[in-house]
């Protein structure tokens, strides 16, 4: 039996890695707002989280440029690169401590599947390197997901 070409290519996974770092880079922004404007009772411990949330985003948006770059492609190049491929929607208000967890929650749950499908079309076109930057941001959005979540039970 003839195997079937593979439909997708290393053009094609370095898309929706650039989709997952629009997402990532609009998310690190969000969260570094929030660190600014939190407040209530809650504000030592969740500046504290929104800190090191945004950090590590800032870390992973430079690994995930870094890795498309390496497939030989242009990583995205302007805010409105960003702003045109994200799913992360943009805040213009600022929300209350509660609502800006709920927020950062479901950021950071759309962020995962876009990085799912990424992951999944990595090892569909066996680019493992791709594959596993994506696994290990799973790893990263499920954590901060789990310790957003503990703020709000």
């Amino acid at each position: 039996m003839a195997k079937t070409p593979l439909r997708n290519t290393t053009a094609q996974v370095a898309k929706h890695l650039a989709w997952v770092l629009s997402d990532t880079y609009v998310l690190m922004v969000k969260t570094h707002a929030y660190h600014w404007n939190v407040t209530g009772d809650l504000f030592p411990q969740l500046h504290t989280l929104f800190e090191t949330q945004y950090n590590e985003l800032f870390t992973a948006a430079d690994e995930i440029a870094e890795r498309i770059r390496g497939l030989n492609l242009p990583a995205p190049v302007s805010m409105k690169n960003f702003l045109e491929h994200t799913s992360i929607k943009e805040t213009t208000a600022i929300p209350n401590a509660k609502a800006m967890i709920k927020d950062l929650i479901a950021s950071n749950e759309n962020l995962r599947a876009r990085i799912s499908e990424a992951c999944d079309l990595a090892g569909e076109v066996g680019d493992k390197g791709s594959e596993d930057v994506m696994i290990a941001r799973l790893r990263a959005h499920d954590k901060a997901i789990w310790m957003l979540r503990t703020m709000v039970d």
